[in-house]
């Protein structure tokens, strides 16, 4: 396979085909995680008969693999090349599409065996492709535009997901999970045949440094990561009950605000991040994310909360490539693949702990505390994001 090997990266349009000429197998991973998404609940829950708890169940699987393999997702595109963990994590995409077509030739527990199996696998598969992808990006066009990658990046997950449900619902109307299971492989075998002959970028050349010398670097930015990810939790999870509760309409319109705020961020300051640096443009977002939360937990009427989701969508959105910048540059460059993955892990913790701690705390304080709680989670890491500033460099 030819090596490609980083230069100067042009600017503007060509810059950016450049980064979406990768990102656009991170958007297959996560377009073969969106299908099923709407799907496998019901099916599991209203056809095979299975309880809450196992429809739960088999979607949750997904994340934990998903949590749990990252480290050795990065570690892997440190010492192989992120091509090659694309690659790997596109095929994983393919296995878990199989493992539906077979659960839907079965019936009884190895149906939901199967299911389970396959998104253990999907799991695997969307870290090493999610991480694969970022990295690949950064080799093609420089570490410079690390920050706009994981942007690119960031949104086609968002609108691979945003797609596939739909997609997902309609091809299992038509085909089954037979047919939902085939369109999920066939997504993910056209992105491999794309992938194959695109010219890798070299693995880094270096000794590794050990997880837990990887975890000491990058974990105070990844707790403000977390803290920042409380606002997206309890917008995502329970905007909706928020809206029921006031007996007013219009929750979807107020997702679809966050959604706009979130992606419209990215698109209009890719180069901010690069401008400012990273912990200054955090800071910001920090603070625009805070007010957003306040907005939402202290309104009186349905304006404002549609006002504070906006700033709450805008603030995250470039909360995740700015603090990510600053981490990956913690660590040598043949490290950056562990690092990435350990910074994004305490995400995937805090979407995970987010939504059962805010019901438990929904049902003893009301909906609206799940916010305010929320906006006082984000300040801390805005405090936290200042310490950090008062110890690096002025353009990080």
């Amino acid at each position: 396979m030819p090596e490609h090997r980083a230069e100067p990266a042009p600017s503007g349009l060509r810059l950016n085909l450049r980064i979406l000429s990768v990102v656009i197998f991170n958007f297959a991973s996560y377009l073969t995680i969106g299908l099923p998404l709407a799907v496998l609940p019901g099916f599991v829950h209203d056809v095979m008969g299975y309880s809450a708890f196992w429809a739960g169940l088999v979607i949750s699987l997904q994340y934990f693999a998903t949590l749990l393999s990252r480290p050795h997702a990065g570690r892997y595109a440190d010492l192989l090349g992120p091509k090659k963990v694309v690659i790997f994590g596109l095929c994983g995409a393919f296995l878990s599409g199989l493992c539906y077509l077979l659960a839907g030739m079965q019936s009884g527990v190895m149906s939901l065996v199967l299911l389970c199996l396959g998104r253990v696998i999907l799991g695997i598969g969307q870290s090493f492709a999610g991480t694969g992808a970022t990295l690949w990006g950064v080799g093609v066009v420089g570490n410079v535009h690390i920050g706009r990658v994981i942007s690119w990046n960031g949104i086609a997950t968002y609108g691979a997901m945003a797609l596939g449900a739909p997609l997902g619902v309609l091809c299992y109307h038509y085909g089954g999970l037979h047919g939902l299971a085939l369109t999920i492989m066939a997504v993910a075998l056209l992105a491999v045949v794309l992938a194959l002959p695109r010219a890798a970028v070299k693995a880094s050349k270096g000794k590794p440094l050990p997880f837990r010398a990887v975890l000491g670097r990058v974990w105070l930015y990844g707790m403000a990561l977390a803290l920042g990810s409380a606002g997206f939790g309890v917008i995502a999870t329970f905007i909706t009950l928020y809206y029921d509760a006031r007996g007013w309409d219009g929750a979807a319109f107020a997702l679809t605000l966050f959604s706009v705020a979130f992606v419209g961020a990215r698109l209009l300051f890719p180069n901010g991040i690069n401008r400012f640096g990273g912990l200054n443009v955090a800071l910001i977002c920090f603070a625009v994310e805070t007010c957003g939360l306040l907005l939402v937990g202290l309104a009186v009427d349905p304006w404002m909360v549609k006002l504070g989701v906006f700033l709450t969508g805008a603030g995250f959105s470039l909360v995740f490539p700015a603090l990510g910048v600053v981490a990956v540059k913690a660590v040598p460059q043949h490290n950056q693949g562990s690092a990435l993955a350990t910074y994004t892990v305490f995400m995937d913790l805090s979407l995970g702990v987010t939504g059962p701690l805010a019901g438990l705390l929904m049902a003893w304080a009301g909906v609206s505390s799940i916010y305010l709680a929320a906006a006082g989670l984000v300040a801390v890491a805005l405090l936290l994001a200042w310490r950090l500033k008062q110890r690096v460099p002025d353009n990080a």
